[in-house]
């Protein structure tokens, strides 16, 4: 096995046979975990359960690698700031080393927490997932029995391709309709997931999704791509040791995943434009926000990445609020969004 580097990229897929058939696209992250946990090179590995069906996510924590194929793949519609669990649940990993499996958002968020000084990074393994959306539940559901005419518990999963948002069912048919008639008829995507601008998370230790496999691997590998120093080694090692099959990729892999990739910006960009055609358009969007508060400081417990000391207090007078000053007003938001403005990760 020749040295893994920063800025490799490969096709992966599970050693374990079971892995390859349980976890999606030939079970390569589920692989990685395991590797991770037997090696003790972490404690723990943070991702996503399913909860009550297809529809509803929750984080679960896993120890034993034995059970890490309790893991749920891919929930559109349950995203889960892992940084907010690390924060409020995990002492933002200080105590344990953690590896956090999270989309764009999840990564961005953990990274600027590390730029701020307030998590360790040494603790932690981050595996990026590829993402191009999330759905809101309720929506998601009416819009599936509306426009596709299925019952959304018979959802399987998910995939957007060329342009068509494809549904695909638990006796394995297929439906497809374009996103853009569905969003235009105000269905699809959360709005923030539209306007997003990471869509492949080259800032985690591997970078991980579909995108890019083509021919006899589709379904049956994920495309990898080695971020840091660290997800080298790892990746080393677990190939090294029999823990997974790698095996180069042809130009028009790493072709199409960029032109994909290239394609959800261009449409971010769009959806940019389309929410926000001028300066003044966007300051009209976040005044009408911002007259909805009435200070329940749920924003502030929801954002990933505000952990400040000084002024995230459970009171009801945090620092930043004039002393008895309890009626709504913007100006907490736009406190906040002052403080906030170089960390935001539009989750």
């Amino acid at each position: 096995m020749k040295l893994v580097n920063i800025g490799d990229m490969f096709y992966i897929q599970a050693a374990d046979s079971d892995l390859r058939v349980k976890g999606e696209y030939g079970g390569a992250v589920t692989a990685i975990l395991r590797y991770l946990l037997e090696r003790k090179i972490v404690d723990a590995a943070l991702a996503m359960h399913r909860g009550a069906d297809h529809y509803d996510g929750i984080p679960v924590l896993i120890t034993d690698p034995s059970n890490i194929t309790e893991l749920s793949g891919s929930l559109y519609c349950a995203p889960i700031m892992q940084s907010t669990v690390l924060f409020k649940y995990l002492n933002l990993a200080k105590d344990m080393k953690v590896a956090v499996v999270g989309v764009g958002c999840d990564c961005w968020a953990i990274q600027k927490l590390g730029e701020k000084g307030v998590i360790s990074n040494e603790n932690l393994f981050l595996i990026g997932l590829n993402c191009s959306r999330t759905f809101s539940p309720v929506q998601a559901q009416e819009m599936i029995t509306r426009f596709y005419g299925i019952n959304p518990m018979d959802i399987m999963k998910e995939e957007i391709a060329k342009g068509n948002l494809i549904l695909e069912t638990n006796d394995h048919q297929t439906k497809g309709l374009k996103i853009d008639d569905l969003e235009e008829q105000g269905c699809g995507r959360r709005s923030n997931c539209r306007r997003c601008e990471v869509k492949i998370s080259r800032m985690a230790d591997l970078a991980c999704g579909s995108w890019g496999v083509i021919g006899m691997d589709v379904g049956k590998a994920t495309f990898v791509e080695v971020g840091t120093k660290a997800g080298a080694q790892l990746l080393e090692d677990a190939i090294r040791d029999n823990a997974l099959i790698a095996k180069d990729l042809s130009p028009k892999g790493i072709e199409l995943r960029e032109k994909t990739e290239q394609v959800m910006l261009k449409l971010g960009a769009q959806w940019q434009d389309h929410d926000f055609v001028t300066p003044e358009a966007k300051n009209e969007f976040w005044l009408k926000q911002f007259a909805k508060c009435i200070k329940c400081l749920g924003c502030v417990n929801a954002c990933p990445v505000f952990v400040c000391d000084k002024c995230k207090l459970e009171s009801k007078e945090p620092l930043w609020f004039e002393s008895g000053e309890l009626t709504p007003s913007p100006k907490l938001q736009f406190t906040r969004a002052a403080h906030m403005a170089n960390d935001c990760v539009n989750c």
